[in-house]
């Protein structure tokens, strides 16, 4: 990658600039976790792009030896846009148009929002729906742009549309021929089962290049799942059948439901006697899946990726911070300011409601962050609200001082790394 793009491709440390190739990225192997709270959104003062989501990558830490392990990284699926942007010297939406939409037929598809209603697609737009559980009904939200996020998701279409991707990749038709079939298939990394334990019939999972695929009782299944505020997308296909399916749908429950179906087609096609069937989800879990489910597989930002804002810490440790409170004694004007980090850009600590809060709403992952003091005036658990979503999630937190003014914020964003990120007070 580094050979490719010599200007932009740099990391934090030089083994990964000179040894990370495009297989590694296609396999997430490269050993970078998501950051996924370092990618600036659209309405930001400096929105990302793929090429400053490629340049920003010399100020991110590794978490892992490159190929050591599979890591989701949606933001290298990002800098993969930035590799085919700057070597066809078009943009790629351009790209997909010319190569993969006007040969498939795919009229319904585009990149990103803004390019379905240049397509005159805007009426046909699905609103994303999200579970209200205050009011125990769905709230309804936009489809967003998200441009720091091609490559990892930000495609528009429609099943009739992407059953017409899934034909082309199973039959080799059009743009996918041999070689790029076999490009597409190729293992790349192997996906640790959740729990540790595989399912029934099936094996551990491989990761190829935008889809993963398991043997089910001897079959190859392959495919791919996303998640975005509002909406969830599923397809699979199993070459030996010449079978494929895809699910869409406007609530991010349709994953739970699709999960179900997939397995319910699959065993009609490989001929599983029904005694033998496993139900996955009953009537109640889907039911729930459709109004509650909040994927653990999150693409970014408004792309929640496949991994996910991760778990921002254990349990165990959510429970010992919120044992230790005690009395808030410095004034709080001693910790505001802008703070700054290299990866992460800005954050500026203010107050409101009588507590320390950051509106970091301008990020691709839109939130906000509201402090509560733990112990020693400088160890907070910060209260992190997705800002499409709500929520609660625990982010630990600190400040050092200098006197009686903080010069440095530490933020447990990026737990994979195994530190805080630091940003150092520049007010």
């Amino acid at each position: 990658m580094s050979e490719l793009l010599p200007d932009d491709f740099v990391m934090a440390e030089d083994e990964y600039t000179q040894g990370i190739t495009i297989d590694d990225i296609l396999g997430h192997r490269t050993g970078t976790p998501g950051h996924d709270d370092s990618y600036m959104g659209e309405h930001s003062t400096q929105p990302d792009n793929a090429r400053s989501i490629t340049r920003n990558l010399r100020n991110l830490a590794p978490a892992a030896p490159l190929r050591s392990r599979y890591i989701y990284c949606n933001m290298m699926y990002t800098v993969a846009t930035h590799l085919v942007e700057v070597k066809t010297k078009k943009p790629f939406s351009e790209f997909l148009e010319e190569r993969f939409f006007q040969p498939l037929d795919m009229d319904s598809s585009s990149l990103q929002p803004a390019g379905a209603r240049e397509k005159g697609l805007g009426e046909r737009l699905a609103k994303g729906h999200i579970w209200d559980k205050s009011t125990s009904s769905y709230r309804e939200i936009e489809a967003k742009n998200c441009p720091e996020g091609q490559g990892a998701g930000s495609v528009i279409s429609s099943a009739n549309d992407l059953i017409k991707w899934i034909k082309a990749i199973i039959n080799q038709e059009g743009p996918i021929n041999e070689n790029v079939y076999q490009g597409l298939i190729k293992k790349r990394s192997s996906r640790q089962p959740k729990g540790g334990k595989v399912k029934s019939h099936t094996s551990s999972i491989k990761y190829t290049a935008g889809m993963e695929v398991y043997s089910y009782r001897g079959h190859a299944v392959y495919g791919h799942n996303g998640v975005v505020s509002g909406f969830g997308s599923r397809f699979i296909f199993l070459p030996e059948f010449k079978f494929g399916a895809v699910v869409l749908g406007n609530s991010e429950g349709t994953n739970s439901v699709a999960a179900q179906l997939f397995r319910d087609l699959i065993d009609e096609v490989v001929g599983v006697p029904r005694e033998e069937r496993t139900q996955l989800l009953s009537k109640q879990m889907v039911v729930k899946g459709q109004q509650e489910e909040k994927s653990k597989d999150k693409s970014r930002g408004s792309q929640k990726k496949e991994a996910g804002r991760a778990e921002k810490k254990p349990k165990e440790r959510q429970k010992e911070t919120r044992s230790r409170k005690n009395t808030q004694t410095r004034p709080l004007d001693q910790y505001t300011g802008y703070y700054w980090n290299a990866g992460y850009h800005g954050m500026k600590v203010e107050i409101k409601d009588d507590a320390l809060f950051i509106d970091a709403t301008d990020r691709s992952m839109a939130f906000t962050l509201t402090f509560e003091h733990e112990r020693d005036q400088t160890q907070y658990t910060a209260h992190l609200s997705d800002f499409w979503e709500g929520g609660d999630d625990l982010i630990p937190a600190e400040f050092v001082f200098d006197g009686d003014r903080a010069v440095k914020m530490g933020l447990d964003l990026e737990h994979m790394i195994g530190d805080k990120i630091w940003f150092q007070r520049k007010d």
